[in-house]
């Protein structure tokens, strides 16, 4: 029965991820022939400094609700509690962030950007940040109650009004210049978001497994501060500072390549057709890992919350035989097909030559996301920081040293090795847990955070 229910959920949230994945590519190759390459550079810079703020207001509580609601369920006790608690912290995570990037926008879109352009769209982005956090804690308890659907309809919802609402914008503003037309985009991504959540909410509000039941003895904290930071704080921070890290990042290769090409206008276009254009079509077929990913790690924190080491075990050679042949195949249909395919969608041999290129780096890039998330599942949310905190610095200092000399090329060498990287250090650690458990028999792979 389980199984059944795994199967259909998987089913349900690869559909509905490709669905989401192709109204999002519609979407990209809208919006790029609105903002051309420059302005699609600047839409990327703002999403870059956004993710900062995302991460404070939602990848812990998130992670937590998700962990804390299927511990509560393999405790035998209800979800209500534990439910208005994720929320509560979520709303607070979410205002803060809020309030963070609305006083920081200015001076981060001068000093850190160096594009005062940036500043109107991460204003409008700011009012989404609360939705996002609340949102993510409902999705993560319905996500412990083996429930996809909620967050299937309000996704495909969110993704309906951020296109219609920001293309609705964009036809009135485009013409304003790169400023007014990436805040129509992201003044759509804001209402978009607000109504994911309100979708969400009234999905939870239906839940009978999220009511208090009559005559419960269910304590009115059904975990401790302790675990909820435990699992909180770490994914935060490790998130908060990689998000934090490829926002530099992402403001140091337009400022590179402008040293290489002498014209800051030309770098930020350049930039705009790696990050804008190749970077969503290389993600595009991830859809079918990523749901089997978010299911994945409710799953093995059950398997571990009961000492089932064998289902640990059984869960990741799984996903290590699908992951790693749709990885490669998805590498390969890039190499072979990627170009003309980028041609056909954003008219741009260049995009393409860029496609190509990357394709070498798609299997590490899929592959690693889905080992990254079972890391997570057995509480290693420490080790993942570990290695994408090097993993940004080398990166950075790659940047620094190679692109005022060599341009986009060195950039899309850094990417390849980057992943290369990241993904056999983050597999090196999942074996190695694995390993660890073969020796003592009936130990469960997992850190002390995770039990």
């Amino acid at each position: 029965m389980r199984g059944r229910l795994y199967l259909k959920n998987a089913a349900l949230l690869t559909a509905a991820g490709f669905a989401l994945r192709v109204l999002g590519m519609v979407f990209r190759v809208r919006i790029a022939a609105w903002l051309g390459s420059e302005g699609m550079g600047l839409y990327q810079l703002i999403l870059a400094v956004y993710t900062v703020f995302t991460a404070l207001a939602s990848a812990g509580v998130s992670t937590a609700a998700t962990r804390l609601a299927a511990q509560s369920l393999a405790r035998g006790q209800g979800m209500a509690a534990t439910l208005r608690g994720v929320c509560v912290t979520a709303l607070a995570l979410g205002s803060a962030a809020m309030l963070a990037q609305t006083l920081l926008a200015g001076p981060v879109s001068r000093a850190l950007l160096h594009d005062a352009r940036a500043e109107p769209g991460l204003r409008v982005l700011a009012f989404s940040l609360p939705f996002i956090a609340v949102a993510g804690a409902l999705r993560g308890c319905f996500l412990a109650r083996r429930r996809v659907e909620p967050g299937i309809v309000a996704q495909l919802l969110e993704q309906a009004a951020r296109m219609g609402v920001a293309l609705a914008l964009l036809k009135a503003v485009a013409h304003w210049g790169a400023a007014w037309g990436c805040a129509a985009v992201l003044f759509g991504n804001t209402v978009s978001e607000a109504l994911s959540c309100a979708v969400v909410a009234a999905f939870a509000w239906r839940e009978p497994a999220f009511r208090r039941r009559r005559g419960e003895q269910t304590p009115t904290h059904p975990y401790s501060e302790r675990e909820l930071w435990g699992i909180a704080l770490p994914v935060t921070g490790s998130r908060l500072l990689a998000s934090a890290l490829q926002a530099a990042e992402s403001s140091l290769i337009p400022a590179c390549l402008a040293q290489y090409l002498g014209d800051r206008a030309a770098a930020m276009a350049q930039y705009g057709d790696l990050k804008g254009m190749a970077m969503p079509l290389l993600f595009f077929p991830f859809s079918v890992l990523a749901a089997l990913s978010g299911l994945l790690m409710p799953e093995i924190t059950r398997a571990a919350a009961k000492n089932d080491t064998a289902a640990v075990r059984r869960l990741v050679s799984r996903m290590l035989r699908l992951a790693g042949a749709f990885s490669l195949a998805a590498g390969l249909g890039f190499f072979v097909f990627g170009a003309p395919v980028a041609a056909r969608l954003y008219g741009s041999a260049q995009v393409g030559g860029y496609v190509r290129v990357l394709a070498l780096a798609a299997p590490f890039m899929y592959l690693e996301s889905m080992v990254d998330g079972v890391l997570k599942g057995l509480g290693e949310q420490l080790a993942t920081f570990r290695y994408s905190l090097l993993d940004s610095a080398l990166r950075i200092a790659a940047i620094l040293l190679l692109l005022p000399r060599y341009g986009m090329p060195a950039f899309l060498c850094i990417m390849v090795a980057s992943n290369a990287l990241t993904c056999a250090l983050n597999t090196r650690r999942m074996l190695y847990l694995l390993k660890r458990a073969e020796a003592v028999p009936g130990a469960v792979p997992v850190t002390a955070s995770a039990r």
